[in-house]
């Protein structure tokens, strides 16, 4: 059996979009569970996810005191077997997957880790760490593309794909 996780990170709502894409939440309601890497800007966010499926994330810094209160920066989270580091990757020293990297550094059994805060999806692997940032569904930025992320666990094994689409409806 496949084990599902959507992946969304700087949703910025309400101020980038009214609401979430409606293919992403098709996708995500197909999902056993959603990790959110921070900047959701209100816990709004966080409701309408959790309708979904059951809820993960971190808070980036464009995330109100409640969110604060409710969610940490870092996380790890242990999923069929395979331990997720999340963090949202701001801060002021180092690119924003050197900050990721940099959050998980004293962990030897992280084998993805999460981030946000560039809006640039990337999906690739370091030193057997799967890397993924989902990019943004409702703010692209200079992206050609809205995008997230796709994880799947099947018998302990972790793959994982960017989804990207053209508009934010």
């Amino acid at each position: 059996m496949i084990f599902r996780i959507g992946v969304v990170a700087d949703t910025h709502m309400p101020r980038m979009a009214k609401q979430l894409p409606s293919r992403l939440t098709e996708e995500l309601s197909a999902c056993d569970l959603i990790i959110h890497a921070g900047d959701w800007s209100h816990p709004d966010v966080f409701q309408a996810l959790s309708m979904l499926a059951p809820v993960e994330g971190v808070i980036g810094n464009a995330d109100p005191e409640e969110l604060k209160q409710q969610l940490g920066l870092t996380k790890v989270i242990e999923v069929q077997g395979v331990v997720i580091g999340i963090v949202h990757g701001h801060g002021s020293k180092g690119t924003t997957e050197q900050r990721a990297l940099q959050a998980f550094k004293n962990m030897d059994n992280i084998q993805c880790i999460i981030y946000g805060h560039s809006h640039i999806p990337v999906l690739r692997e370091e030193r057997g760490i799967l890397l993924m940032n989902p990019g943004s569904p409702t703010d692209k930025r200079r992206q050609l593309q809205y995008s997230w992320g796709i994880l799947e666990i099947e018998e302990g094994v972790l793959s994982g794909r960017l989804v990207f689409h053209g508009d934010k409806n």
